[in-house]
């Protein structure tokens, strides 16, 4: 099964065993919330049709942030399917350079001992995430802003720190919270579980990171949607307390 009903309407990808990626459904049209890696394309195609839609129907594709293992199959939903993608304001550097104008506190190398990093680095090799197409063209838009026009509305709240960039998107109807991986609850560098910030190996400042758990909590959401790990449904303060106990490795 490429896909899990984690909410009204809403469906997560778990790809490569790494990396989450979102499907939202909105009276028959459909927005991706993150894209994964490159060959989920595929996978995206698979969970439409399953849902008995069309890849017409993607309308739109709201990236949380621009790092290589959450854009995969962005540009290619907008050539393939016509989605507009939708990028933070604060991470179109990153956008336009992933590798070069990617920023982190502590040297990714220096996780390699720990056995989850080696695993997330090979599936970023084997799937050609270090390669993947640039996005060509995108809306911008900032914490505050409510996208409208995009399937479920959500509500971005500005989460920086795992990038200067870093959004959330709050979808409070559906009592929803996509952060993205401003708060997970698998850290993919050192396999630990539970509500928790990302590895300073990919985070561009951990003081704001760690300001932004307020803004998560501040949401109220019941269940909170990681960019990695399990879904969490204990609610949005609960698991930024969590994270701010564990701190960042």
């Amino acid at each position: 099964m490429d896909a899990q009903q984690v909410g009204p309407g809403v469906h997560r990808v778990h790809s490569h065993d790494v990396v989450n990626w979102y499907l939202v459904e909105d009276a028959g049209r459909l927005a991706a919330i993150d894209a994964g890696l490159p060959p989920d394309w595929e996978v995206l195609g698979r969970v439409v049709r399953s849902l008995g839609r069309q890849l017409t129907d993607l309308e739109a594709v709201v990236l949380t942030h621009a790092h290589i293992d959450h854009t995969g199959f962005a540009e290619q939903a907008r050539t393939g399917a016509g989605a507009t993608v939708y990028l933070p304001s604060g991470d179109r550097e990153l956008a336009a350079h992933q590798l070069r104008a990617a920023k982190s506190e502590k040297n990714p190398a220096a996780y390699l001992r720990d056995p989850a990093a080696r695993e997330l680095y090979t599936a970023l090799m084997r799937s050609g995430a270090f390669r993947s197409k640039t996005i060509k063209e995108y809306e911008t838009y900032d914490g505050g802003d409510v996208l409208e026009a995009v399937p479920g509305r959500p509500v971005a709240v500005a989460t920086p720190g795992h990038t200067f960039g870093h959004t959330s998107l709050h979808v409070p109807d559906r009592d929803i919270l996509f952060s993205g991986d401003a708060l997970v609850t698998r850290n993919p560098y050192t396999g630990e579980t539970g509500p928790r910030l990302m590895s300073l190996a990919a985070t561009a400042d951990s003081d704001e990171a760690i300001r932004s758990l307020d803004a998560i909590a501040a949401t109220g959401a019941e269940t909170v949607l990681p960019g990695h790990g399990e879904p969490w449904t204990g609610g949005a303060d609960e698991a930024a307390q969590q994270a701010r106990a564990a701190g960042i490795s």
